[in-house]
């Protein structure tokens, strides 16, 4: 499984050249605090996975709290035809240790 860093992809979102970012978090856990990813709670990723077709080709970052839920979401999605998805290495944890 390929991994971006938090460093990496903060870099790429302040470029303007981001990877289509999605967020396998509960609602609760967004509200409290986010990066504006799609928001897709693994529990439901399976059920609207359609809603992702178009992002199949594209670079896709998977995040969640720590890294378990999202390296579970990047499994289902490469096994489901997406090319180019890479796990936030440390979730949100390591993104609000460094950048607040």
């Amino acid at each position: 499984m390929l991994s971006i860093s938090a460093e990496e992809l903060k870099s790429r979102i302040d470029a303007g050249t981001a990877p289509v970012i999605i967020d396998v978090r509960e609602p609760y856990e967004y509200e409290e605090y986010n990066i504006k990813g799609i928001l897709i709670p693994l529990g439901s990723l399976q059920s609207q996975i359609d809603e992702l077709d178009q992002y199949s080709e594209k670079e896709v970052v998977v995040h969640c709290r720590s890294g378990a839920r999202s390296a579970a979401a990047c499994d289902f999605l490469s096994k489901n035809g997406f090319s180019n998805v890479k796990n936030l290495t440390g979730g949100m944890l390591e993104w609000q240790a460094r950048f607040g």
